[in-house]
C-alpha cells in the first residue's frame, strides 16, 4: 500500500508538471517547490524553538489561525513556521505577520519529510482539519514531536474507516490528540481503538467573529451599495454565476457584489458576460453609469464585503461541496447556498435552525428572495445566523488551555 501511497504522490507530481504549461496556479506549484529544501536551510535559524502550522490552502489557514495566534499572544517569543500545500494559501499569506517563516510544503517522500523536520526542529506540530501526510507524520513520530489535528472532521466514506484503509490508520496512529468538530468524528475515531481526542468544535467560528469585530471599511464597495439592499454572492464558481445571473435581472432593485473564489481574467470576463449591467471592482471608478453588480477581481476581501450584505449566497454547492458559510452568518446575514452541503456541519446546523437555505435550482432561489424581500424575516434569520456563531465560538482557546493543562505546551 505505501508503495501506491508514494506512486500516486509522484503521478501528481508529473500531472501538475503537465498543468503548469496552461495553468498559472499549477506552475506556481512548482516554481514554489524548486530547490525547496535549500531555501528552507537557508533561511531558518537552527537555534529558535519554534511550532509548526500546516494548512492546505487559504481556508484552513483561515480555520487553523485563532489556534496559532492563541499560542503566540501566550507565548510570543515562540517562533511560528508556516507551510502551505497550495498557491492560494502561500500567495496571500506569505507576508503573514505573526510567523517567522512560510514556505510551500515540499512533496510529500521520505527524504523530504526527514529533511525538512531536521530543519525546522519544530517543538510540536498542528495540521488542520482534512491535512494527512505519510511520510511528514512518520518523521514527526520517528523524531518524538507531538503532532495534533485541529478541528478535525471525519466521515464514514473516508480511507480511514474502509477495508483498504491501513495506511491511512497507520497516519492517524501517529497523531498526538486530534480536537475534532462533532461527535460523529469523536466516535469513529472511538471505533477504530483511538482514545485521544476531544470534541472542541470548529476554530473557524472564533476566527469569523474576530473579523466581524475587526472590519474594514471598503470606500468604493460602500459607495457602490448606496442605500441599496444587497445581495453578496461569495466563493462562486461557474455553475452558480449561472443561476445568479437571472437573479440580478429579476430583482433590479437589489445591488449584487460577485466575489468568485476563482479570479483569473478568464473566469472574470466570463462574468462580465453574464451580468449585462455590471463593473470589475479595478474599474468601479471609471465607469460612466451606475451598474447594479459589482464583480470582485481581487483575493483576500470577501470577509470585509459581508458588512455591506443584506442576503449572502456562498459558493461551491453545485461542485464539490460549499465554501465558508460562518463568515457571512457572523455579520448576521441569511445563508443561501446549493444542494451539495452535507459534509459540513455549520451548514447542517444553521439548515435546521432555520437562517440558511438549502436550494436546487433557480427557482428555488428566486423564491427564496422573494421571502428575503422582507425585512422584518431578514432581521429575525439574521440574528438566528449571529446567534449560532456565538454560540459556537471559544474553540482555540480550549485547545491552548488542553495543551497547557496537559504540560504538553510545557515543552516551548
Amino acid at each position: 500500500m505505501l508503495f501506491l501511497y508514494d506512486l500516486g504522490i509522484q503521478l501528481y507530481r508529473f500531472l501538475i508538471l503537465l498543468a503548469a504549461l496552461k495553468n498559472k496556479k499549477a506552475a506556481a506549484w512548482i516554481k514554489g517547490r524548486t530547490d525547496i529544501l535549500n531555501h528552507i536551510a537557508s533561511q531558518v535559524k537552527s537555534s529558535q524553538n519554534r511550532i509548526w502550522f500546516h494548512f492546505a490552502s487559504l481556508g484552513e489557514f483561515e480555520q487553523g489561525r485563532p489556534v496559532l495566534e492563541e499560542i503566540k499572544s501566550r507565548y510570543p517569543e515562540m517562533s511560528i513556521v508556516i507551510t502551505f500545500f497550495s498557491p492560494s494559501g502561500f500567495e496571500v499569506r506569505k507576508d503573514y505577520k505573526l510567523a517567522d517563516y512560510v514556505f510551500y510544503l515540499p512533496l510529500d517522500t521520505p527524504k523530504n519529510a526527514r529533511v525538512f523536520v531536521r530543519l525546522i526542529k519544530p517543538s510540536i506540530a498542528v495540521f488542520t482539519k482534512y491535512e494527512y501526510w505519510y511520510h511528514y507524520f512518520e518523521s514527526l513520530h520517528a523524531n518524538n514531536i507531538p503532532l495534533f489535528i485541529v478541528s478535525g472532521l471525519f466521515r464514514k466514506d473516508q480511507p480511514f474507516f474502509r477495508w483498504y484503509g491501513g495506511l491511512h490508520r497507520k497516519m492517524l496512529s501517529r497523531v498526538t490528540h486530534f480536537f475534532v468538530q462533532n461527535q460523529l468524528s469523536y466516535s469513529l475515531l472511538g471505533n477504530l481503538g483511538f482514545k485521544n481526542a476531544s470534541v472542541t468544535g470548529d476554530t473557524r467560528f472564533d476566527r469569523v467573529l474576530k473579523n466581524a469585530s475587526q472590519v474594514s471599511r471598503i470606500p468604493a464597495v460602500q459607495k457602490f451599495c448606496g442605500d441599496s439592499k444587497v445581495f453578496i454572492a461569495g466563493s462562486t464558481w461557474p455553475e452558480d454565476e449561472k443561476i445568479l445571473a437571472p437573479l440580478a435581472r429579476n430583482f433590479p432593485a437589489w445591488k449584487f457584489i460577485i466575489a468568485p473564489h476563482e479570479v483569473d481574467p478568464t473566469h472574470i470576463r466570463a462574468i462580465e458576460q453574464l451580468f449585462i449591467n455590471s463593473v470589475k471592482l479595478s474599474s468601479v471608478k471609471q465607469s460612466t453609469v451606475e451598474p447594479q453588480v459589482l464583480i470582485i477581481d481581487n483575493i483576500g476581501m470577501l470577509s470585509s464585503l459581508y458588512q455591506y450584505g443584506n442576503v449572502a449566497y456562498v459558493g461551491g454547492g453545485f461542485g464539490v461541496g460549499i465554501h465558508n458559510t460562518q463568515e457571512a452568518a457572523a455579520y448576521g446575514l441569511p445563508v443561501i447556498f446549493g444542494p451539495n452541503y452535507h459534509n459540513f456541519q455549520e451548514a447542517i446546523d444553521l439548515v435546521e435552525a432555520g437562517p440558511s437555505y438549502s436550494i436546487k435550482d433557480f427557482d428555488e432561489l428566486s423564491r427564496r428572495m422573494d421571502y428575503l424581500e422582507n425585512e422584518e424575516i431578514r432581521s429575525e434569520l439574521g440574528a438566528a445566523a449571529k446567534q449560532y456563531v456565538l454560540k459556537k465560538a471559544g474553540a482555540s482557546t480550549i485547545i491552548v488551555n488542553y495543551l497547557e493543562e496537559n504540560n504538553l505546551i510545557n515543552r516551548f
